[in-house]
């Protein structure tokens, strides 16, 4: 018998005497019939060998892995090792699965594995779910080739035993529970698996090597619910009529969630089609809340010794125990927002599609992953957007919307023209360079929103790089067309100016690329990355990025308005769709110069409040022995480093800003006061425009109320402001107020973005 392993051979044999001097004698050899293996003791060959070793000696076997090394330190630990058992514990379960189940007992089950799909939904992975169910380990192995085998019980060559089953009409309204919730789980991993997501951080699809019954028809399963469905209304001898009306909604509830998964597959859905079983499932959720006493909780039907036999490199982990409380309110915003994510279909611009899946994606608690890989199917689903249009289509719709109304590049006429000297051949060429080189970016904006929000911002990260490359692609090829889109140099405002071309798809790339940088700000106060004493800096390169982004959007607008009124000027016959395009144009520009006037408004408000207290060390940065402001301001910083256009601010320059050390505290609080009244004025107008002003096609409501937090944020600044003024007007020392600075978390928060903290008085 070879012995492998690391071992720390420091002692002799005596002291191995002193600590176990009586030690018992060993076990005989084990009795093997094989006759090609001879087992014998080694023990005393080891200790001697033991003592011709100095103590702190290393011996190791050359072919003894790393992995092996920590297998042989997990076992017989109860914690890690999956076959320890404790002094009288069976490796299996001893529930058993062929007793008969009172009807309350079924209910009680199926409302247990409720909550444990939910948990799954969560991310917890199904080995401390589902799989821990013995019902359900019992339908799956041996593993049923067909509906008829999917059973509790079957004999030895896995043919079916009807006896138990005949007997108890509860059993078979089990199973095809059981069955139904199986085949949800398949389309729900499939789904999830077939989009972006991120393993173990949203979801865990591992099976363990089971099959949730993938192979089995859809129709076979919808028989056996709507069979057990009729079962539970006419075995009235065996199961109560408000139990049995229980277990009919559950059995109705699961047959509508395979419904509305199945719809998701099918192309050329209508809304209302695909909303139905939502809806339906709305109604049944709350008739199963309400029958949900009626169970009794069976326990011993859930076990974590079933982790044992699944195909798993961890050992057995505490089944995850959901209230159903807690379930029935997650699958009522599940539910919710499974009906609402069908309104994405309804295409009407592209800015209202970018705006109702960031909204839909904003929403607190966000929508589970289930719903968001959902939401990227009906978006994405075999490259054609919202299932009826081409990528082509949702982009020059954008582009004409921001920058290019009524434009002579985006006419579809150029496609037919096929003289290579022709300007139209020409412009139609050089415009598929650029779609090719900006759809994916574009596109990736979706997906990207599509992520938990930590994700968003990480992508988003790499995302403005991208756009820095699309940004020099497209100014490369706004010189090539300039030739060919009868364009002339329009004058700027200044007078010093001179005349300046419009630049249309680099300007395009421009304003998203600055738009994507503020996200990436924003969202980092809305995850909390940012420590207190960096609020005021991050807030004012927030203000910083706005003020650039106000800056290229008067341009855009300039050049916007310079072209409609040069066509009025020259009397040229102007379609009604033109028409339309010019109003779109220019009503989008101006709603998107009051959105960034917003923000730097209420940016600057919060900037000059944090440094105020900064000063009157109302806010002390906490000891960093081994960190500088410089290198904090490098890694705030570094996603946008890379970046060419805009420009990052040097440490210098940042910190002058920021500081503003030749500014009175009062006339900053004064600054604060002056830019709150403003945020609050142009939130107020924002909350009153209609949607399709502000392009909130099926998200208005998200967008008003969106709007509403951002003003109650400037009030709530207005607030502190006058608090601190009132402070230092009343206090004989302004380095000694009697305050204290309270911040509150992302979701006690009016608006997650605005991190407004509240000054109250030390007791």
């Amino acid at each position: 018998m070879e012995s492998q392993g690391m071992h720390n051979l420091n002692q002799h044999q005596d002291v191995y005497d002193s600590y176990y001097p009586h030690e018992p004698e060993p076990p005989p050899p084990p009795e093997i019939s094989s006759q090609g293996i001879i087992a014998f003791d080694i023990t005393q060959r080891f200790l001697n060998a033991a003592k011709t070793l100095e103590p702190g000696t290393l011996v190791k076997d050359g072919y003894f892995s790393l992995m092996a090394s920590v297998g042989s330190i997990e076992i017989m630990d109860p914690k890690m090792d999956s076959g320890c058992l404790a002094p009288g514990e069976s490796l299996d379960d001893d529930y058993d699965v062929t007793k008969p189940l009172g009807a309350d007992e079924a209910l009680g089950i199926i409302d247990q594995l409720l909550c444990h799909e939910m948990a799954w939904h969560l991310g917890y992975p199904l080995s401390q779910t589902l799989f821990t169910n013995v019902y359900i380990e019992a339908l799956l192995m041996p593993f049923p080739q067909t509906v008829d085998e999917a059973h509790f019980i079957r004999n030895g060559e896995g043919a079916l035993t009807y006896s138990v089953m005949d007997k108890n009409p509860v059993a078979s309204i089990l199973r095809a529970y059981c069955l139904g919730l199986l085949k949800s789980c398949h389309f729900v991993n499939e789904r999830i698996k077939s989009e972006h997501y991120y393993e173990e951080e949203d979801f865990v699809t591992n099976t363990y090597h089971r099959s949730l019954l993938d192979h089995i028809e859809l129709d076979d399963i919808r028989k056996a619910l709507s069979h057990a469905s009729l079962l539970a209304y006419k075995r009235r001898d065996v199961i109560p009529q408000d139990i049995a009306e229980g277990l009919g909604y559950r059995l109705e509830f699961r047959e509508q969630f395979l419904r509305a998964i199945e719809l998701v597959s099918e192309s050329d859905q209508e809304r209302a089609a695909l909303q139905a079983p939502w809806e339906h499932m709305e109604m049944l959720w709350d008739a199963i809340n309400k029958s949900h006493s009626l169970g009794v909780a069976v326990p011993e039907a859930f076990s974590a010794k079933i982790q044992r036999k699944l195909a798993s490199t961890m050992p057995p982990r505490p089944i995850v125990q959901l209230s159903f409380e807690e379930a029935n309110s997650h699958f009522k915003r599940l539910i919710a927002d499974g009906k609402e994510v069908v309104k994405v279909l309804d295409f009407k611009d592209s800015q209202s599609l970018l705006n109702f899946v960031y909204f839909f994606q904003a929403k607190k608690p966000q929508p589970l992953v289930y719903i968001r890989t959902l939401l990227q199917s009906y978006l994405f689903k075999d490259m054609v957007i919202l299932g009826s249009l081409s990528i082509r289509q949702v982009l020059d719709d954008d582009l004409s919307i921001v920058v290019m109304p009524c434009s002579r590049l985006l006419d579809p006429l150029n496609d037919e023209i096929e003289l290579p000297s022709d300007p139209r051949f020409i412009m139609a060429q050089q415009m598929e360079v650029f779609r090719q080189r900006a759809a994916q970016s574009y596109l990736d904006i979706f997906r990207a929103i599509c992520q938990n929000r930590c994700r968003i911002r990480r992508t988003l990260c790499h995302s403005i790089q991208d756009w820095e490359t699309v940004q020099v692609d497209a100014e490369e090829l706004d010189q090539a067309l300039q030739p060919y889109s009868q364009e002339i140099p329009v004058p700027w405002p200044r007078a010093s100016s001179p005349p300046a071309q419009r630049l249309p798809l680099s300007s395009w790339s421009y304003l998203y690329k600055l738009r994507l940088m503020e996200w990436i700000v924003q969202l980092g106060f809305e995850l909390d990355i940012y420590a207190s004493d960096e609020l005021a800096g991050m807030y004012w390169y927030l203000s910083h990025l706005s003020r650039i982004r106000i800056q290229h959007i008067e341009r855009i607008k300039h050049f916007t308005v310079s072209i409609v009124a040069d066509l009025e000027r020259r009397s040229v016959r102007v379609t009604r769709e033109d028409e339309h395009q010019q109003d779109r144009s220019i009503c989008y520009l101006q709603m998107s110069l009051l959105d960034a006037t917003a923000t730097r408004e209420l940016a600057d408000a919060l900037s000059c409040f944090y440094t105020a207290l900064l000063r009157l060390d109302l806010i002390v940065p906490p000891p960093r022995p081994y960190s500088t402001d410089e290198l904090r301001y490098d890694i705030r910083m570094k996603p946008f480093a890379p970046i060419g256009l805009p420009e990052l601010p040097s440490y210098e320059a940042f910190t002058r800003a920021t500081q503003q050390a030749d500014v009175p505290t009062s006339k900053l609080l004064d600054i604060a006061d002056e830019a709150v009244g403003n945020a609050k004025k142009i939130f107020e107008t924002l909350k009153k425009l209609d949607q399709k002003t502000v392009f909130t096609h099926g998200s208005h409501d998200r967008w008003v109320a969106s709007m509403a937090n951002g003003q109650r944020s400037a009030i709530a600044t207005g607030l502190a402001v006058l608090v601190l003024r009132k402070a230092l007007k009343d206090a004989p020392d302004p380095k000694k107020l009697p305050l204290k600075v309270e911040f509150k978390a992302p979701d006690k928060r009016y608006h997650e973005f605005w991190s407004v903290p509240s000054l109250v008085v030390k007791k």
